[in-house]
Order: structure tokens, then sequence, then C-alpha cells
């Protein structure tokens, strides 16, 4: 099952089932929060959110490629109160390409006085990411990327500061929860993420990579509400001018991770402040594949398209600098 968040026509937002052939969408009646409200109404009776959905079909019938066309697609999951949404992620959680995994476990055969904290990191994951169920597995890195006020719709432009010095797509598989009122989390389902990095700031010193995390994001258009296969493939592009610029597959799932997504959302939610009743978490699990490793800048007006075939329709999003950097002062009371 897979749903859309749309602008209605009195600027409310409304929800779509995604049709079999993706070309349609049927109106689901939900709450003016639309599907956190959904979610919200699925913990409160004990139902499986799809089966909730299941039941408030309408039968009202929009073209999908229609609301893009109107710039009415909104996130698939948001929050009113975006300061109550909370945008994380992990990272070096993803095994790479066969080449890449080989020569990942030649470096780890090494002495760790020898590796970089990086890739001490990655080992960590490859020996202790996948504990057995039940039990809890190594920590993986963490970094946080703001509040819900720093995610853009799909086709929405990602702003990079003035003061960036890259702005670098990370195709990447996200999840969505909510907390329940009792302080349980729930996975609301998933979706096909950009999570936008400075990869020259976090190049220039590892000890930067909580700044170069600190950008917009997007994710969408589509949540997947369901079993989440374990191998998944996608392709990641850049458009310039309507011409390919770069593009490479991409691998995401269990399969190819070096960690359960069980374990790495016990060390998010194992933090008593990540589990109060009512808020949204938007949590990234790590990319295998970026333009960055390949020598390739993004520019102004650039598109990042990223496309997991199981997610329904692609996530697009335009490129935009903003000009220069301003100095913020602090005023004394």
């Amino acid at each position: 099952m897979r749903l859309i968040q749309f602008q209605q026509a009195d600027g409310t937002t409304g929800v779509g089932l995604v049709l079999e052939d993706s070309h349609a969408v049927e109106v689901i009646d939900a709450p003016p929060s639309g599907v956190i409200g959904l979610a919200q109404l699925a913990i409160t009776r004990g139902l499986p959110l799809r089966d909730l959905v299941a039941g408030r079909r309408t039968g009202q019938i929009l073209s999908y490629q229609q609301l893009i066309d109107d710039g009415r697609l909104l996130l698939p999951v948001s929050h009113p109160q975006p300061e109550r949404c909370f945008v994380a992620g992990t990272g070096l959680t993803h095994l790479g390409s066969a080449d890449t995994r080989s020569a990942m476990h030649a470096k780890l055969e090494g002495k760790d006085a020898e590796l970089t904290d990086s890739m001490k990191m990655f080992k960590l994951g490859v020996e202790g990411g996948k504990p057995l169920r039940g039990q809890i597995g190594s920590q993986p890195e963490w970094f946080y990327k703001g509040d819900g006020s720093s995610l853009v719709p799909p086709g929405a432009d990602l702003a990079a500061p003035g003061f960036a010095l890259d702005a670098g797509e990370e195709p990447e598989l996200v999840g969505l929860y909510l907390i329940g009122l009792d302080g349980q989390p729930y996975r609301i389902g998933f979706a096909v993420g950009n999570e936008f990095s400075d990869h020259v700031t976090e190049r220039h010193n590892y000890l930067w990579l909580a700044h170069s995390k600190l950008r917009p994001s997007s994710f969408g258009p589509e949540l997947f509400i369901g079993e989440l296969p374990a191998h998944l493939e996608g392709e990641s592009r850049i458009l310039r001018n309507g011409e390919t610029l770069w593009k490479k597959p991409f691998v995401t799932g269990e399969a190819n991770m070096s960690h359960t997504l069980a374990n790495l959302e016990h060390h998010h939610f194992k933090y008593a402040q990540f589990r109060h009743p009512g808020d949204l978490h938007v949590h990234f699990f790590g990319t295998a594949t970026l333009s960055f490793a390949d020598s390739v800048s993004a520019q102004d007006g650039d598109v990042f398209e990223i496309h997991l075939p199981h997610f329904g329709r692609p996530l697009r999003n335009r490129l935009a600098f903003a000009k220069g950097e301003t100095l913020v002062e602090v005023k004394e009371l």
C-alpha cells in the first residue's frame, strides 16, 4: 500500500491511496492532519494502519499527474506542528557495491591503529550491527538534521545556505515514526529520501559532520506501508538543463546493510527525549551511492531525481543556492 498527501482546494491536507497503475489516486477519508491523524486513529483502535486506510476509501478518484502538475503534492507524512517533528539519521550503514565491499573488508583486516575513525565505526557495524532478535547490537553513527521546518515537499527546491561549500544528494531509505500516547514508537511506513548534505565541509574535517548535515531534506512522494523487502534497487540521477549529468544505481534494504533496521531504530529511540507522545520522527538510514564520490559538483538549478521503483514515483527536487552569508548578531537584553 502506498499513500500520498496533497493540498486540497480549501488548503487542507488530503490523503490519497495510489492505485495499481500509479496514474490515479483514491481519496481517503482522513482527519485534517492527514496521515499522522490516520496513524493516531490506528494506534487508538489497535488496528494495522493499512486496515484502517482500506476501510476509509471514498471512491473519489484524482489524477496523480494533475496533482503533480498543479504543484499540490505534499510530504507523504507531516506534523501540523513542525517543531514536533525530528529529522535525524544514521551513517556508515551500507555495504556498498561488491568492489567497495571487498576493498572495505580488506582494510578491515588491518590493525585497529591503522583504521580511520570512520572505518572503525563501519567495522563495529559489520561485526555487531545485526544482533539476534531481542538483543542489542553496536550503535551506529548518528546525526541530527533539524525539525519539520527543514523538510521540503517533493518537487520543491532544496536550498543550500550561502555559507555552504557543497550541495550533494544522498539517496536513502527513510523510516517514519509516530510516538504513541504511552511513549511507544510506532513505525508508520517507509519512503525514499534525499538526505542532502555538504560533503566538502565534511571532508575538510570529520568533526564538522554535524555542521554538514544541517541542511534541508526531502522524502516521498509516496509513503510505503507494509513489509519491506530485504533487497531494494534504485537509481539516483542529476539533471542539468533537462539532460542527465550523472546517474548511478544504488541498493538498500537490510541485505545491503551492516545493521538491521531494528538495531538502528533501537539506538535512536533508546533516548527518552525521542519518545515524547505525539511527536513525529523522520529517520534516514544511510546511503551507498554519492555523486560527490565521482567528483560531481551540483550547480544551482540542477535537479536531483531519486527513484526506488518499489516506492512508486521518483523523488525530484531542484537545487537552489542562497546568495552569500550574512553575519548573525546576537542582541543583549
